[in-house]
């Protein structure tokens, strides 16, 4: 989140357009986990509070693993969802990739959604990454 704020303010200063920050998954591979009906219920509520039509939503594969980075327990989600948007029509699905921190009351962080964006798959390549493949492969790579 720090990475993100510094690279928009740096561009907002020089007048320079910079491209999107890649998601980062935190670049060490997880150990992967089973996703747990409890753990379902934290990443579905975290992922419906971001989306347009919560009721709407329809998750696809989710995929979750465990490590710890810097001392901090975290657990590394990546998933799909299909909701529908503004229009009222579902727009396909989207992959997020989140994380949640156990020890901290299982606190739960969206990372990013959508990988429509001109910079390719980030999120489905942060997934890869971690060690959490979500998506097939990428047609642009």
């Amino acid at each position: 989140m720090r990475k993100t704020v510094q690279l928009l303010s740096a561009a907002s200063l020089c007048g320079c357009v910079a491209t999107a920050p890649q998601p980062d998954a935190g670049g060490q591979r997880v150990d992967p986990m089973p996703v747990s009906l409890t753990l379902e219920e934290i990443i579905t509520t975290g992922v419906r509070q971001r989306l347009h039509d919560p009721a709407s939503a329809k998750f696809g594969t989710m995929l979750a693993g465990q490590r710890t980075l810097n001392g901090r327990q975290e657990i590394v989600v990546c998933g799909t969802v299909n909701a529908r948007n503004a229009s009222g029509a579902y727009g396909g699905e989207e992959p997020f990739i989140a994380k949640i921190y156990p020890d901290a009351g299982s606190s739960f962080e969206l990372v990013a959604m959508g990988d429509g964006s001109p910079n390719g798959r980030p999120v489905g390549k942060a997934c890869q990454t971690a060690g959490l493949p979500i998506l097939g492969p990428d047609p642009k790579t």
